[in-house]
């Protein structure tokens, strides 16, 4: 990305980076990457955090003992339920965000960070889309063959369908 790229009036154009965030070490990880080995890209076009967070379910399970079994039952979630599994979703990731933002502005990057609700997989992508993001930045989780063939894979997913280039950073 050293090369800058011109617009048809002659100016640079902007290209923005984006680094999609959960809780998990590989995203922080590919967030200190970024910062290590993307700084002139970043300090001269915006760093975007993103982070999609996960819709509240409309069933939980409840479990009623019988000696030492345990029996499961489908329990339909109430609206207040819902509500406060989205305002504490909601609260998480901005607490997440702002310590992403944080740790950029300590390397003099200023970040710009976005969170919305939504299956991580189709939210990235259409982040991505609708912010005309130039690379989106991902870490790997390292999920086993199992795990990856029956929930998929965000960073797949991404690859196969963001409208940008996609780096995945693998943890050593």
């Amino acid at each position: 990305m050293a090369e800058q790229g011109v617009e048809n009036g002659g100016g640079p154009l902007e290209r923005k980076v984006m680094v999609a965030i959960d809780d998990s070490e590989c995203s922080h990880y590919a967030l200190m990457w970024v910062l290590d080995n993307l700084e002139e890209s970043i300090t001269k076009s915006p760093l975007v955090i993103f982070n999609a967070q996960l819709p509240p379910t409309n069933n939980s399970f409840t479990a009623a003992a019988l000696s030492s079994a345990r029996m499961y039952c489908s329990v339909s979630a109430t609206p207040e339920y819902t509500y406060t599994i989205q305002e504490q979703n909601r609260k998480l990731a901005i607490a997440l965000l702002e310590k992403a933002k944080e740790i950029c502005a300590g390397r003099g990057v200023d970040a710009e960070t976005l969170t919305e609700v939504g299956d991580p997989q189709s939210t990235i992508c259409d982040a991505v889309q609708r912010l005309n993001i130039s690379l989106l930045v991902l870490g790997e989780r390292g999920s086993g063959k199992i795990k990856r063939a029956i929930q998929g894979s965000v960073s797949s997913y991404c690859l196969h369908n963001a409208k940008c280039p996609v780096l995945v950073v693998k943890k050593p």
